[in-house]
């Protein structure tokens, strides 16, 4: 892991085309603004966890056979 040290105001460069800039600092909290292209997407690690894991729930799900349950349905 690469670790840099930015102080308010100032960014670091990603790849040409993404920005991440100290907006400001309070405490222990740091807010970061983030410049990117519409193309990429940007979570916060505990909402891509959440995503993931509701992917990966949906994946399991048995394949459901739409034929059959139409059939039963039009009945």
């Amino acid at each position: 892991m690469l670790v840099l040290t930015r102080k308010k105001n100032e960014s670091i460069i990603i790849n040409d085309n993404i920005e991440i800039t100290v907006v400001d600092i309070q405490g222990e909290q740091v807010r970061i603004g983030i410049n990117a292209p519409k193309s990429i997407s940007i979570y916060r690690k505990e909402i891509y966890l959440e995503i993931q894991a509701e992917n990966k729930k949906a994946a399991e799900i048995k394949n459901v056979d739409l034929k059959e349950d139409l059939k039963d349905f039009l009945k």
